[in-house]
Parts: C-alpha cells; structure tokens; sequence
C-alpha cells in the first residue's frame, strides 16, 4: 500500500510538470511567431508587395509555405497545450507534407532569386552569402523536423527537435531587425539564443540538458560558424561553386 500510495504522489507531482512543460512550448512557438512577424515586417512590403522591380512569383510561394509553418507550429503546440493530443498527432502527418513541400521550394527558390540577384545586381559576394546561409538553414530544418518525427513516440525528444527545427528558420527575421547585432553577421545568435531559453528550462526543471540540445546544439553552432567564415572569406572553392550555381 505504501509503494501505491508513492506511485500516485509521483503521478501527481508528473502532472504539474508537465503541464508546465506544454505551456512553455505554447509560450515559445507565440515568442518565435512574434519574431517572425516582426522581422519580416521591417522588409516585406517594399521587397514583396510593392517590391520595385517585382521579385520571381516563387517568392510567393516560399513566403506562404514558411509563415503557413509557424502558424501551424503554434497551432499544434496550443493542442498539446489544450490538451487535444490525438488532433495534433492526427495533423502532424499533414506537417510532414507541409514541411517536404518547404524543403523542396526552398532550395528552388533559393536557386531562383540567386540567379534574379546576380542578374541584376551583379554582386557575387551577396549571391554567395545568400546561397550558403539558405542551405544550412533548409538543411537544419529539414533534418531536424525529419529526426522529430522518427522520435514522434518519445515525446522529450519530438518537441525540443520540432522546437530547433522552427528555431532554424527564425535567422532569416533576425537578419532583418533594425538592429545591428543582429543584422551585422550576428543573427544566428538570435536562433541559438532562442534555442538555449529551451536549455535553460531543462537546468531549471530537471537540473541537466536532455540529449536532444547536447547532441544538436554543437552541431547546429559549428555550422553556422562555418557558415559565416565562409561567405566572410569568400575562399575559391565556394565562389567557384556559387558561379556553377547561378550559371
């Protein structure tokens, strides 16, 4: 009786947590949604709407389909967080499309508006920063959301990936702040910025870092540093490979 009795304080005392943990989710996919709208608020208009001369109609789409994900990352962090844990998984399936469709759209575009830049603007040492940095950060979502969903029945693991994966695409609103420190070589801090809020919970909750950030952070941050060298140094191999791109 007494073990039954620790059981059920145990399962009590789980249910708090968790709840915490849902809310903290819900809190962040409203933090990186603001930051999104926010960035893109600073250039959208006159490099979209009313974008003299008028950008490559894929632009639309690669628009739709990224705000489309953080919408629905936030709708499905608010189902878990209101408890309607068969709909999010039922929806989830519905993301993995989602998502494929901006893997595919993004490398394409990125491709497109490369070749639109060099064309018109002639500068190689911009086409070359923008195709280095679109890479990485469609790579990272890509094989993050996709680990997310391998481990969609280990539910720790499934929402700190799926928070990276989100995380990832926020550096393009961050290099968009009116802000130097982020715009000035600087944005990926805001990504890994967001992405130790998550750790720092972990510390606080549960007094370590779950496997999830230890083994994914290192690799996400010596990526961007190579990232940055890359496209700051322009060595030859790369301008070689971003002039067989735009070719």
């Amino acid at each position: 009786m007494a073990t039954s009795a620790q059981s059920s304080a145990s399962v009590s005392r789980a249910k708090p947590a968790r709840r915490a943990g849902w809310t903290f989710y819900f809190g962040m996919s409203l933090l990186i949604a603001a930051i999104v709208i926010y960035g893109f608020s600073q250039t959208v208009d006159h490099k979209l709407i009313h974008a003299h001369p008028a950008r490559p109609w894929p632009l639309w789409i690669h628009g739709v389909l990224f705000a489309g994900w953080v919408a629905f990352f936030t709708l499905q962090s608010a189902l878990v967080w209101t408890r309607h844990v068969g709909l999010h998984r039922t929806l989830g399936w519905f993301g993995a499309g989602w998502a494929s469709a901006m893997t595919g759209v993004g490398f394409w575009i990125t491709v497109v508006m490369a070749r639109w830049e060099m064309a018109r603007q002639h500068d190689a040492g911009f086409v070359a920063f923008l195709l280095i940095v679109s890479f990485w950060d469609i790579t990272c979502f890509t094989a993050l959301f996709w680990l997310a969903v391998e481990r969609r029945k280990q539910p720790e693991f499934h929402r700190r990936l799926m928070l990276m994966a989100t995380c990832v695409l926020t550096s393009a609103a961050f290099a968009r702040f009116p802000w130097e420190a982020f715009s000035d070589n600087w944005f990926y801090a805001g990504v890994d910025g967001l992405i130790l809020l998550g750790v720092t919970r972990d510390l606080v909750v549960s007094r370590t870092v779950h496997p999830a950030y230890r083994y994914a952070l290192p690799v996400l941050v010596a990526g961007q540093i190579f990232v940055v060298r890359t496209y700051l140094a322009t060595p030859v191999w790369w301008m070689h490979a971003v002039s067989a791109i735009v070719r």
